[in-house]
């Protein structure tokens, strides 16, 4: 007989905590002060462990160990190729490989700066911190659950989104089982032999992952939309076509000031209705339903207003040169704290008390063994 959670627990709305970690990856790309940085990371993780999705499988860990693969690498290739950063303290001194002239401001080897390294470790360190951050939001609410909120336009596109989200992590849950079976089974080998010999185990699961899925959804009815007109379809694609332009050259705008003029705001704003109105010329052909959707209550308004809140001050801490935001280079020095930006990112902590326990959380922490299923799922 399944155990049904206290009423206070539920799940939160996924838009909710996607609409969070998104601020806070649009944050961690508007600095590259280490400081900031790991305070980002910190408190994603903090929150991760008080408020994950259990049954969801555990993103947050894989995208933290690519965006730490995507530091040394870019690491490694500003010591093999350089950043264009004249002077400061030679700590290296590769020998150098002479390249022809039509690859003029590319060299392979030479002295490598310990002002490049860092700014390569700092430049890294910012894609990796936004890597967490999606990681994070992955944990919180999984993607499969956002997809069921999507506008029946995206509804594709946000199934190729869900699909590429979920590939590391699967690859990495499955290499861990395969790993783990081996072990068992009495081998414990290490390094790249290990790694050769799971390399066809992992393939052949993802495969047959790949299948079932495939069979799952086209036994769902997936892809199968309503009659349309040649009229109505080429309607839809005009308007998204247009509003994706006018967004893409509204946005360029915006961050060009050498542009700006009618090719920034007003055509950012155009891009937008017009995307909208395309948005909603496809959702007359959703025929989808949707069974106990989250309700939206004020924990989603709060996390919501964390996430624009964060994103927004740093966004306006970058554009007026705030001190402490960017790592300085020439001469290197440690950076400051600009406290407004961190008062903000700090206050995005307050995400654990705003929300509440998801179900199955709540249970393993009164030690039940089962709960009922989260809203919206089948146990």
């Amino acid at each position: 007989m399944a155990l049904v959670a206290h009423s206070r627990h539920r799940m939160v709305h996924p838009v909710a905590w996607w609409a969070w970690g998104i601020g806070l990856a649009a944050a961690a790309s508007h600095t590259t002060n280490p400081i900031l940085l790991v305070l980002i990371v910190v408190i994603a993780a903090w929150v991760v462990v008080e408020r994950r999705e259990l049954g969801a499988i555990d993103a947050f860990v894989p995208f933290l160990l690519i965006g730490l693969g995507a530091i040394a690498f870019r690491v490694v290739m500003t010591v093999v190729f350089g950043n264009g950063i004249p002077g400061g303290t030679i700590i290296l001194d590769l020998p150098s490989v002479r390249l022809p002239s039509w690859v003029a401001g590319i060299r392979l080897g030479g002295p490598v700066s310990l002002e490049g390294v860092v700014a390569a470790a700092a430049e890294g360190a910012r894609l990796a911190t936004t890597l967490a951050c999606l990681g994070a939001a992955n944990a919180l609410a999984s993607p499969k659950r956002l997809l069921r909120y999507a506008p029946a336009t995206l509804y594709d596109i946000g199934t190729a989104v869900v699909v590429a989200l979920t590939f590391a992590p699967q690859l990495v849950e499955l290499a861990g089982r395969v790993r783990t079976a081996r072990q068992l089974r009495g081998h414990s080998g290490r390094g790249l032999r290990e790694v050769a010999r799971i390399i066809v185990p992992v393939l052949s699961g993802t495969l047959d992952r790949s299948l079932d899925l495939a069979a799952s959804m086209e036994s769902r009815g997936y892809g199968r939309v309503p009659a349309l007109s040649r009229r109505q379809r080429t309607g839809a694609s005009s308007l998204a076509l247009v509003g994706a332009a006018g967004v893409v050259a509204g946005l360029f705008g915006v961050m060009s000031p050498s542009i700006g003029g009618v090719f920034g705001l007003p055509t950012l704003v155009l891009g937008v209705l017009v995307s909208a109105g395309a948005l909603m010329v496809g959702a007359r052909t959703d025929t989808r339903t949707a069974y106990r959707r989250d309700p939206w209550r004020s924990p989603e308004w709060i996390l919501s207003a964390m996430g624009a809140a964060v994103a927004l001050s740093f966004l306006l801490a970058e554009s007026r040169g705030i001190p402490g935001m960017a790592l300085a280079q020439v001469p290197l020095a440690w950076p400051e704290l600009p406290w407004v930006p961190a008062a903000i990112l700090a206050a995005c902590a307050l995400a654990i008390p705003a929300t509440p326990l998801p179900p199955r959380l709540a249970a393993r922490r009164r030690g039940l063994t089962h709960v009922s299923p989260p809203q919206g799922e089948v146990s």
